[in-house]
């Protein structure tokens, strides 16, 4: 176990906004965060690539802060509400950079998490840290015992330089009647070995960590998001490197892990304007165990001309449903959706679990840098994703030279994240207006100012009876850091 730096963070801020946004949109937000740093080797003004996890009336938020062209960003930040949303405090996390800490040796850090471990009372935040060559040489986990407003330094969850890694996601079980209730998961992948899929597990919130295992079948990709069923089964979606969504489980508390299994095959939509993104899962779980994972894909579009958002769903993590389509807009319309972020009430299940669901997406999918319009919506569904709720504008329209331009493309991020707090669903993303000199850029973070409620109806969601396999480009080239 290794620590850097000073003991704790304080947090820097508390406000219910920083401002409003400028852009139109039907769904009120506030901005949560800001960018304090001035580092000259970063882009400033900007956050991205948010996380959520919600427990009670609290909700935490993380995200990049200070985007590096090339991976990484200057620190991670964090926002918290402890009253279910309308106030919040943020910060930067402590002992992960010399941005922050001088006696780091790394230089940047990447792919923030969030989770709770109820049982002893401990958010957690992973990361993974960059040194100035870019090498990843361990997965962080920073601890909070307030309830989000303080965190301590870092702790190394495997053994330094055991591996080049990525894409880490953290979860806790959360269910006193499993028998390893308290458990905590870190998925992550070992870019040196092929993006080798890894887990590893606490039994102590988050203060030690057991080795690093693998899937039965050694299954290699990237953004597994585990989740854990309330008998304690853990079941890990993520996007493997041939082009599938795929997934893999543990019965007994992560002591060992079955092989991956499919999910289904990736159709994938190259989207125009050369922004950064790729068909990365997202996945929640309802009340009941019934695990969803959605992602980016064009199998319901003629010729591929654009992606929507599909999802399936599994109650054991082995024999998954076909794939359904969240109507957004209709078939052939031409809008572009991606990067979604999943959200289920788990104070629902089966056929009423209530879904909820952030995305970006262009209005035009055939569009250049020049005239794509970036926008945010959300889309919800009272019945488990069989009917679906007209969508909400959440952000937009946004010009994509006001995002940080990195060597991946504009971003925004790979995720986003969708949480519920007494029934109520709240999404926080990243939002771009135009810049200042000398960057010319002004990303932060925000959240909706009230909970968004489920709504079903509307038109019903379509299931993958057949699609049109011409131009598709599967196996999308993974993204990194």
């Amino acid at each position: 176990m290794r620590r850097v730096g000073s003991a704790f963070a304080l947090a820097t801020g508390a406000f219910v906004a920083l401002a409003s946004t400028a852009l139109a949109s039907t769904v009120p937000l506030q901005q949560i965060s800001s960018d304090p740093f001035t580092n000259t080797t970063s882009l400033h003004k900007t956050q991205e690539e948010p996380d959520t996890f919600a427990f009670g009336s609290t909700i935490v938020s993380t995200f990049q802060v200070g985007r590096f062209r090339n991976g990484g960003a200057s620190d991670i930040g964090f926002a918290t509400s402890q009253n279910g949303g309308r106030t919040w405090t943020h910060g930067s996390l402590p002992g992960l950079t010399f941005q922050v800490d001088p006696s780091s040796p790394y230089e940047r850090v990447s792919d923030a998490s969030v989770a709770f471990d109820a049982k002893h009372n401990v958010w957690m935040i992973s990361s993974i840290p960059l040194l100035p060559n870019r090498f990843v040489p361990t997965v962080f986990v920073s601890r909070s015992t307030d309830g989000g407003l303080t965190w301590g330094n870092p702790i190394s969850i495997v053994p330094l330089n055991s591996g080049d890694f990525d894409k880490n996601w953290s979860v806790c079980d959360n269910s006193p009647t499993s028998p390893f209730y308290g458990s905590c998961y870190t998925e992550f992948d070992n870019f040196a070995k092929a993006d080798l899929e890894l887990m590893t597990t606490s039994r102590d919130g988050g203060l030690t960590w057991g080795p690093a295992m693998s899937a039965g079948n050694s299954a290699k990709g990237l953004g597994g998001q585990p989740l854990v069923q309330p008998n304690g089964t853990v079941i890990v979606p993520f996007e493997t490197i041939h082009g599938t969504i795929a997934a893999f489980r543990s019965t007994d508390g992560g002591a060992s892990w079955d092989n991956a299994v499919l999910v289904a095959h990736i159709n994938f939509h190259s989207v125009a304007g050369n922004l950064r993104t790729s068909p990365l899962p997202t996945a929640e779980i309802d009340g009941s165990g019934i695990v969803y994972v959605a992602w980016e894909d064009c199998s319901f579009e003629p010729g591929c001309a654009a992606n929507d958002i599909v999802f399936s769903s599994s109650a054991d993590g082995v024999n998954w449903s076909g794939l359904s389509r969240v109507p957004a807009d209709p078939v052939g319309s031409g809008v572009d959706h991606f990067i979604p972020g999943l959200g289920v009430d788990q104070a629902t299940s089966g056929s009423r679990a209530h879904l909820g669901l952030s995305y970006y997406y262009y209005p035009n999918a055939a569009c250049t840098v020049s005239t794509c319009e970036l926008d945010a919506a959300f889309i919800s569904s009272a019945n488990a994703g069989v009917t679906w709720s007209r969508k909400q504008s959440l952000a937009g329209p946004m010009n994509l030279t006001w995002l940080p331009l990195t060597t991946q493309g504009y971003m925004v991020g790979d995720y986003i994240s969708t949480s519920f707090i007494g029934g109520a669903a709240f999404t926080t993303i990243a939002v771009a207006s135009t810049g200042t000199a000398p960057q010319n850029l002004n990303e932060a973070i925000f959240a909706n100012v009230s909970g968004l409620r489920v709504v079903g109806g509307g038109s019903g969601s379509d299931h993958a009876a057949s699609s049109d396999s011409s131009n598709i480009a599967t196996a999308p080239a993974p993204i990194n850091r």
